[in-house]
């Protein structure tokens, strides 16, 4: 998958987010395979609360910020049957947004750079059509492919009530 970067907000440095965000791509493919499509691209844009907010608004009708918003361009069978051939696919776009992800990172007591990778990783999910809110067996699903994407990067398990993937 490729990956179009935009770090549109001031996300402190480093580490390097481009790469950071090519690092969960990276890893998430070798759990999900359908995300390993060399057709594949994707947009992570790196923004604050503000934009997010607007965004969540506009798109969800939403009126507040979150972590990490996912617009979608493929539905799920149309990416599991996607050839490696051919010229490339929007997958789609994630946003995620600066103050809630380092607040929530304060929280958790986790590294920014770590719950940013996971939210990576889970806004990717959602775009290959992972929905943790379809009930509690997707959503176990999701969270294995997050826990085995983020184990292969050295990050704990984001849930800490699995016993591992």
């Amino acid at each position: 998958m490729e990956l179009e970067i935009d770090i549109a907000a001031d996300w402190p440095s480093p580490p390097d987010w481009e790469d950071l965000a090519m690092r969960a791509a990276a890893a998430l493919a070798e759990v999900a395979p359908e995300l390993a499509n060399p057709r594949l691209q994707a947009s992570v844009l790196f923004a604050d609360d503000g934009e997010v907010h607007e965004l969540n608004r506009e798109w969800r009708g939403k009126d507040k910020p979150t972590n990490v918003l996912s617009f979608p361009m493929l539905e799920r069978d149309d990416l599991l049957g996607l050839p490696a051939d051919g010229p490339p696919e929007l997958l789609g776009d994630i946003a995620l947004a600066l103050e809630t992800c380092a607040r929530e990172a304060a929280d958790k007591g986790i590294a920014l750079a770590d719950h940013a990778v996971h939210l990576i990783v889970h806004g990717l999910l959602h775009l290959a059509g992972h929905d943790h809110e379809l009930g509690p067996e997707e959503a176990r699903a999701m969270e294995q492919l997050e826990i085995k994407a983020l184990a292969l990067l050295g990050i704990a398990d984001p849930y800490g009530d699995h016993e591992g993937p």
